[in-house]
């Protein structure tokens, strides 16, 4: 399939119900097709890894031609300068948390980027930083204590995080580091009462909203990873 081909298929697939929630997060109605995340997927699958047909599709400025762009591009052959591009031309939470999880998360050295954007004015770029965090804390089992404790200093540290898209991927990261284990978990909320106590008001709501999730984790047999009583309490209904 080339580009125009799946441009065309994307369009045959397209729902005005989805194209209303990709305007609403700021996407202009003539970038914005109206496809499922799902749909994506599964074209995705069917095309393959390309990075020459990524970037083409990318380059359509299509919203959900990004998204599929993401799914195929063969991560042992991107470079770190490419990433840089595609992150710039990112304008919503959405693209920016795909892009991350599905890519760059999976790119060897990935943490450049986080110590890098975390002092980004770019607003996505700074959201990618604690995205990945969260990715890392979440899927790198092997991820070092250190670099767990680098994250959690950063977190504290932080400035200009005001923006909504940037002070959820602050509290998400937070929330996901305390989830590792009980050591973590105590880590974390010395961080967030930390936050609560001696922040400003957007580092306060981060904290009060990483302290909600992470003061009632429990560890479950089969799991690696902390739950929420919440949690459990409804898988056991």
């Amino acid at each position: 399939m080339d580009c125009r081909k799946i441009i065309k298929e994307l369009q045959s697939q397209a729902s005005e119900k989805y194209k209303a929630n990709v305007m609403k997060m700021g996407i202009p109605g003539e970038y914005s097709i109206g496809v499922s995340t799902g749909e994506i997927r599964n074209i995705a699958k069917r095309i393959g890894k390309s990075n020459e047909l990524a970037f083409e599709l990318w380059n359509t400025g299509y919203h959900e031609a990004k998204l599929l762009a993401v799914l195929i591009f063969d991560r042992k052959d991107i470079i770190h300068s490419d990433i840089e591009k595609l992150m710039s031309e990112v304008v919503s939470w959405d693209l920016c948390d795909h892009l991350c999880k599905n890519l760059i998360a999976k790119m060897k050295g990935y943490e450049e980027f986080i110590y890098k954007w975390i002092t980004s004015t770019h607003i996505y770029k700074k959201r990618a930083a604690y995205t990945l965090m969260a990715t890392s804390a979440i899927h790198d089992k092997k991820l070092p204590n250190d670099t767990l404790d680098k994250y959690l200093r950063l977190i504290r540290e932080t400035q200009d995080i005001e923006h909504e898209h940037i002070k959820k991927a602050v509290a998400w990261a937070l929330k996901e580091i305390g989830k590792r284990d009980f050591d973590y978990n105590e880590k974390a909320l010395l961080v967030a009462h930390e936050l609560l106590n001696n922040g400003n008001k957007t580092q306060a709501w981060i904290a009060k909203d990483a302290i909600k999730e992470l003061e009632n984790m429990v560890k479950v047999e089969g799991r690696t990873r902390l739950i929420s009583t919440k949690t459990q309490m409804g898988s056991e209904v």
